[in-house]
């Protein structure tokens, strides 16, 4: 009873006056044995809520407080303090086609979403997003988030790469939604303000460990708390898996140490197939030597690109949108630019990015934190001299698969089957809007409508209060016997030595520009790591009490997990799409040469083109990466009201 008075009590000091005693059913002692060869007591408690979402970042909040206004009990598990979140980084803006700058459509938007996606996104979950991005913001707004504003007192947009108006024939847009350069801290702060209105139980600095995965339904999560090493059950009827990307399984990166594909390895284990995990993108704009994000609002606001002859060489590669092209686009120019030799620097192996041609009262209101992150991290004022920077990895745009409603779905013979409990939204999701490459602003709209959708979607189907089935004696066990394997792990490697080895092998070996012999050894060096990880790897805290050597190893097998389907998925997609660019295979390969007249030519099967998704699972127990395809939804969901925009030859 002192146990679970004193575990009670931890809660009660994270969610505040917020009554939980209701959900804590019992408090179980379950005895297995310990990776120390002893047997290990494992305090078990047990909660019960209608919903729970993992991940209190925009998607996990939005999805949160939607299902708490709709009467639901719902508990949000995070690692981290919900204003840590990553979602907290996001700089540049939020796009929607209010029309306050110049007249715009939605529908215009939703044809540069689907061209930025190298038409590997799927079109109904497009249409959904982007004819729902403006009552987004407008929703945003009236929560209280401060957006940037005109002089007339309408929001502020600025110009953000891909995006135009006429279906790419009116030029550029002002579409992207901002507060300054500081979007994503100020979208944060005002959904978690807005999610303390309701009831909403928060597991705060809780790390989930596992999907409670039975009959194929999933009935919630198994969580650590970090503060006093309890081993928690949530069970509820609907679980929103909203944990962010893994850039942290590369070695340069914008991602916070915290992006570690939690969800996407859950999801694994319980398993299910991630879609696209091959798509990776690289933000043109990381610090040289930091790799910390400049935002492509730079290049909105009016900044660009030079090399070491002070050419603007963006106009040679893409010469409508120039800097604003899309960011794979611009991040091999950049690469390319450095292969030849027009790199800057001692070593020539960055390029400058050039704002002090702006009046510095344009850099003081719209780009603040910019200037004061390029002063910290590059020594540079931007008034006077150019920015440093090199193409950094940014966002994941594969992940868990869902449909447009936020469903996770399984692929099996052709068809697309909805896993009855679980939900995806944000990056640890693929809708798949964003499909082989993510359009700049289009993330925190992914963010706020499908974390809404999801909480749309089980408000439609559920009711408050709803039975919520029972959980196996042992639901859960394999995951406190992984934990306490890897808390006694007595190999002679450390976590960070593993890790550096992860994250150097996925930067050299699946970079901007990939071939099939050097993907092909990544491959093979990831398989053996992933081994290694499992025999060898050491952890020195035994405790678990702010265990967080056991916590990063924990990390690090969710980060391999993700990485091998990765590499395994690019070695094996044999065509340049999007992010994923083949030094030897530069074209891509879809169902028509769209090159050509359609009328002279016969339509591929889906076996011998690549317009399609990528379904990877693995075997948690040896790291192999077996590989299935589903195609891609061409459709959108009313075509009276939205026409499917048809392939075309993508250039900017």
């Amino acid at each position: 009873m002192d146990q679970l008075l004193r575990c009670s009590n931890a809660l009660l000091g994270r969610v505040g006056s917020r009554k939980i005693w209701r959900n804590i059913n019992r408090l179980a002692t379950r005895q297995i044995t310990g990776g120390s060869g002893k047997p290990s007591a494992y305090p078990f408690v047990d909660h019960v809520f209608d919903a729970v979402v993992v991940g209190a970042g925009g998607a996990g909040l939005r999805a949160g407080f939607g299902l708490a206004s709709e009467g639901f009990r719902t508990a949000i598990v995070s690692k981290l303090f919900p204003t840590r979140s990553h979602t907290v980084a996001a700089q540049g803006g939020i796009n929607a086609a209010l029309g306050n700058m110049e007249p715009d459509d939605w529908k215009w938007h939703m044809y540069d979403t689907v061209k930025g996606s190298d038409w590997l996104g799927d079109q109904d979950a497009i249409h959904y997003m982007c004819r729902e991005a403006p009552t987004a913001v407008v929703e945003l707004e009236n929560y209280g988030m401060p957006f940037s504003r005109t002089q007339d007192g309408l929001i502020y947009q600025r110009a953000f790469g891909g995006q135009s108006y006429d279906y790419g024939k009116g030029g550029q847009a002002h579409r992207c939604c901002c507060v300054a350069d500081r979007t994503g801290h100020s979208m944060l702060h005002t959904l978690y303000g807005r999610s303390l209105k309701y009831d909403t139980t928060y597991f705060t600095e809780y790390f989930a460990l596992d999907l409670l995965m039975v009959n194929g339904e999933c009935r919630g999560v198994i969580a650590l708390c970090l503060e006093d090493g309890t081993i928690h059950r949530i069970t509820a009827k609907n679980t929103v898996v909203a944990t962010g990307g893994y850039g942290r399984a590369y070695f340069s990166c914008t991602s916070a140490h915290t992006c570690t594909g939690d969800g996407n390895a859950m999801f694994s284990r319980a398993g299910f197939a991630n879609q696209d995990l091959e798509f990776v993108q690289f933000h043109p704009t990381g610090i040289y030597g930091a790799g910390c994000l400049i935002t492509e609002g730079c290049r909105g606001e009016g900044g660009y690109l030079i090399n070491s002859e002070g050419e603007r060489f963006m106009e040679r590669y893409a010469p409508t949108a120039k800097d604003l092209a899309s960011r794979d686009v611009v991040s091999r120019s950049m690469t390319i630019e450095i292969r030849e030799g027009r790199g800057v620097g001692p070593d020539k192996d960055h390029v400058f990015l050039q704002l002090h041609h702006l009046p510095p009262e344009q850099l003081a209101s719209r780009l603040p934190g910019i200037s004061e992150t390029a002063s910290i991290f590059a020594g540079v004022d931007v008034t006077r001299d150019p920015i440093p920077v090199l193409p950094t990895v940014h966002y994941n745009m594969g992940g868990i698969p869902t449909n447009f409603k936020g469903q996770a779905i399984a692929h099996s013979g052709g068809v697309d089957r909805p896993i009855p409990g679980l939900y995806a939204a944000g990056e640890s999701a693929s809708a798949s809007v964003h499909g082989a490459n993510r359009l700049g602003a289009n993330s925190l709209l992914d963010l706020v409508v499908f974390g809404r959708a999801c909480a749309h979607t089980i408000a439609s189907e559920n009711k408050p209060g709803e039975q919520v089935g029972e959980l196996p004696a042992d639901c859960g066990e394999e995951s406190v016997a992984n934990l306490d394997a890897v808390r006694y792990a007595d190999g002679s490697r450390s976590v960070a030595s593993l890790r550096n080895q992860m994250q150097r092998t996925m930067q050299t070996h699946a970079a901007v520009f990939r071939t099939g012999e050097v993907l092909k050894e990544g491959c093979d060096q990831m398989g053996e790591l992933y081994k290694e990880v499992a025999r060898d790897i050491k952890t020195s805290d035994r405790g678990l009490v702010w265990n967080t050597d056991l916590v990063e190893a924990l990390e690090l097998q969710n980060l391999m997990i993700v990485a091998c389907q990765t590499i395994v998925g690019a070695e094996a997609r044999k065509e340049s799409r999007g992010a994923h660019a083949r030094e030897d295979y530069s074209e891509r390969i879809d169902e028509y040469d769209y090159t050509k007249p359609l009328s002279e030519q016969e339509k591929l099967p889906l076996t011998s083109h690549w317009r399609k998704h990528t379904l990877s699972s693995i075997s948690t127990a040896t790291g192999s990466v077996e590989l299935n395809y589903r195609p891609v939804i061409d459709e959108t969901l009313d075509q009276t009201e939205c026409g499917t925009v048809p392939p075309a030859i993508r250039s900017y």
